[in-house]
């Protein structure tokens, strides 16, 4: 719960410190006093939008601070422990903290680390829930409508698990989608593709083989001319009269003699020796290569007829002839792509569908809940609205299941109707019910939903307007029950709400060195008496007015 909010430069407010307690604190004070200031402030911390405006006149920056226990497990103690920002010291307590400067930039902390407005938003939500002035009108919109039943009914859980699983149903059915767009499109390619592996499957090139091809080739067209020249470096190199080897044999055992008489002839003895079996190795190459010559006509026309076909093929599919089997795989690789879609289209249709099924499944639990909450909801604002001066309205929420509207809230509808008077079909309530009557139902919805909510902070502002005497008793009677089981913040005008309240705040406007300056104290008994009176008499507060609002607040203590 809220325990204490510091706001520092904020509108018309300097300092101010709240100090708050369990039960149902009310707020009250004159119009234009600020009431609502607190409400707008603690607001900010729950990361509401900023704007350099709300800073007060003449000051640099605002700052607003809001301290909260918690308790263990709790969604919001359990929220921080997720994110690591739980504060070791004091694990059951969590600081909000939010400063706006002149420039509009705003800069938010959680137990003194910074966090972005989204997360602070995120974490607001499990610490107070706020029911603003405007609820009344909220009531006539289905979406706010379908929100309320959702919070009666619980159904929150199921919500997460509806929402992630339609994220996951539409992208498998887009995806679907585009398999049938693509499917048309990738027709022709395959057709083409298959034509084109099938020609160059049956002509099976390697890789490789244009190049040994050519060699071969080359071999075989030059046979004759290699065998003369290879003959001739043989009779160069050994099989002449005059040949290099024996040359280097002579001039070897020549250069032995000199090395016996001068050893600085010994390393150009050996270079020779080398060379001489250098030589002869190459006589040995070269006469294995040339008897292994060929010279067969036929074998030279079929590799022409290959490397002819090898070159048509590679013009025919724009690729160079070396180059003509990657093509090959390539094409391969894109057919079985092609082949493959249309398997993983089967495939994606299945999970397509079992996604859809699963959406149907919550959807129908997700209604089915809605359908008991709706019930149970209608018999309470009913029996809630008939002890708000509504003796005869009857309170109707119809709810209508349509899966072709599913949607990441389910595939429901919803639709508050009122009969005010007996005889009366129900109609919605934007078309029967008055601004008064609306007033009470929606304050009678608000308590019964807010009671199901598991924030501990409920905040109520101004949402007793439009109501007045015995039914304003009853609605303070029933913000004071449900403040039995969280806290209960209540901006109020109303005397007989205020006087219902287990702690009483008062709010007062009032000028100083030319600054309009605002308070709000926490008030005493007697104190308490007082602005009772004033909300009952006005400026003049007679003993009978004092009497009145002393028998109000002993009358609220005794409920």
């Amino acid at each position: 719960m809220l325990t204490q909010l510091a706001i520092n430069n904020f509108a018309i407010v300097r300092h101010l410190t709240l100090e708050l307690n369990e039960g149902m604190s009310v707020i009250t004070g004159e119009t234009g006093a600020g009431k609502s200031i607190g409400i707008d402030a603690l607001g900010l911390c729950l990361g509401y939008r900023s704007e350099s405006s709300m800073i007060r006149n003449g000051a640099d920056k605002a700052d607003i601070t809001a301290t909260f226990s918690m308790q263990p497990n709790s969604p919001a103690y359990l929220w921080l422990k997720e994110h690591e920002l739980l504060d070791e010291d004091t694990p059951n307590e969590c600081i909000l903290r939010r400063m706006i400067n002149l420039e509009g930039r705003s800069k938010a902390f959680v137990n003194n680390r910074p966090i972005p407005i989204s997360q602070l938003r995120e974490l607001g939500q499990y610490l107070i829930h706020l029911n603003g002035q405007h609820a009344p009108q909220l009531l006539l919109k289905n979406e706010y409508q379908l929100e309320l039943v959702d919070n009666y009914a619980g159904t929150h859980s199921l919500l997460t698990q509806m929402a992630e699983q339609y994220q996951t149903w539409r992208k498998l059915h887009k995806q679907v989608k585009n398999f049938h767009q693509q499917r048309q499109e990738n027709e022709a390619r395959k057709q083409l593709l298959q034509y084109q592996v099938d020609e160059l499957d049956e002509f099976a090139i390697k890789e490789g083989e244009f190049e040994q091809l050519e060699e071969e080739q080359a071999r075989l067209a030059n046979s004759e001319q290699l065998t003369e020249l290879s003959q001739s470096v043989l009779n160069h190199l050994s099989e002449s009269e005059v040949n290099i080897d024996s040359m280097l044999y002579r001039a070897i055992r020549d250069l032995e003699e000199l090395a016996d008489i001068d050893a600085q002839y010994q390393s150009a003895l050996e270079m020779l020796n080398e060379a001489l079996i250098q030589v002869q190795e190459a006589s040995s190459e070269i006469s294995h290569l040339a008897n292994n010559i060929e010279q067969d006509p036929e074998l030279l026309s079929e590799l022409d007829s290959r490397i002819g076909k090898t070159m048509q093929l590679a013009r025919k599919h724009q690729v160079a002839s070396q180059e003509l089997w990657k093509h090959h795989q390539h094409l391969q690789q894109e057919l079985q792509h092609l082949l493959d879609f249309e398997e993983n289209e089967e495939q994606l249709i299945i999970d397509e569908q079992q996604a859809y099924q699963q959406c149907v499944e919550l959807a129908e639990k997700i209604y089915q809940k809605r359908v008991e909450a709706g019930q149970k909801l209608s018999a309470q604002v009913t029996q809630q609205i008939k002890q708000l001066a509504m003796e005869n309205g009857e309170f109707f929420i119809d709810i209508q299941h349509n899966l072709d509207k599913l949607s990441p809230n389910g595939a429901d509808s919803v639709e508050f109707n009122l009969r005010s008077n007996l005889g009366q079909n129900a109609q919605p309530l934007a078309k029967i019910a008055s601004g008064g009557e609306l007033s009470r139902i929606s304050l009678a919805v608000q308590v019964l939903t807010a009671n199901k909510l598991s924030t501990p902070t409920i905040i109520f502002d101004e949402v007793d307007v439009g109501i007045s005497g015995p039914t304003a008793t009853v609605v303070g009677r029933l913000l004071r029950q449900l403040g039995k089981k969280c806290q209960v913040l209540c901006v109020t005008h109303l005397p007989q709400v205020a006087s219902h309240g287990n702690h009483h705040f008062n709010v007062q406007k009032y000028v100083e060195n030319n600054q309009t300056e605002t308070q709000m104290s926490l008030l005493t008994a007697k104190e308490r008496v007082n602005a009772l009176a004033r909300l009952l008499g006005g400026s003049k507060i007679t003993d009978a007015v004092l009497a009145n609002a002393q028998e109000m607040l002993d009358l609220a203590e005794s409920d």
